[in-house]
């Protein structure tokens, strides 16, 4: 009998340490970002306001799990008046659809901290697949004691695909804007205590 309490025990006390963390996005040492061809070359941008809250155990990364959070209206690319249109009707329409999402469906290892990230992004009220190519820049305890993960993520999307069909014709022919856009995201989290 005493045997199968300490061997229950043991289960137990595993089971409870090869649970995943749950972490929180730390946004001051964080970047949700992304790029969009002009013309001839590419411009950055970003979003400010955003949060996300995902499970991840580096020895069993495909347990993981995440949803992330973005508004709209926090769209950021350095000039004011750009900003102001990208949160009109044309692009975004920060006032109807306030969010765009992502949601995580399958982590799988992809090479050493490579991993693949499948999921439904949803902005404007569409809803696409989306995959992610993700590196898992490590694991750190903070001066405060907190325990932080890293990672970096990039994408590709058609804005097309979400309804955001504005451009314009040059000139010298062909349009402003280009269609694909590279999302990149730096992510540094803290795991909840």
């Amino acid at each position: 009998m005493k045997k199968t309490i300490l061997f229950a025990a043991a289960l137990l006390a595993a089971a409870v340490s090869a649970r995943a963390a749950e972490y929180t996005v730390d946004s001051g040492h964080s970047h949700v970002g992304f790029k969009v061809r002009h013309i001839v070359t590419k411009v950055p941008g970003g979003f400010k306001d955003y949060e996300a809250a995902f499970s991840f155990d580096p020895a069993k990364p495909e347990a993981s799990k995440g949803k992330f959070t973005i508004k709209t209206a926090s769209v950021d690319t350095g000039n004011a008046k750009r900003d102001e249109h990208l949160r009109s009707p044309d692009f975004f329409d920060a006032e109807k659809f306030p969010t765009i999402t992502y949601e995580s469906a399958a982590f799988k290892p992809a090479g050493k901290d490579k991993y693949k990230l499948e999921g439904s992004f949803t902005m404007r009220g569409v809803t696409k697949p989306v995959a992610f190519d993700v590196e898992f820049t490590g694991l750190g305890k903070d001066p405060s004691g907190n325990n932080r993960a890293g990672f970096s993520a990039t994408a590709k999307i058609n804005r097309k695909d979400f309804g955001i069909n504005w451009n314009k014709a040059l000139d010298t022919g062909g349009v402003i804007l280009g269609d694909d856009v590279e999302i990149q995201l730096e992510i540094e989290a803290v795991e909840k205590k």
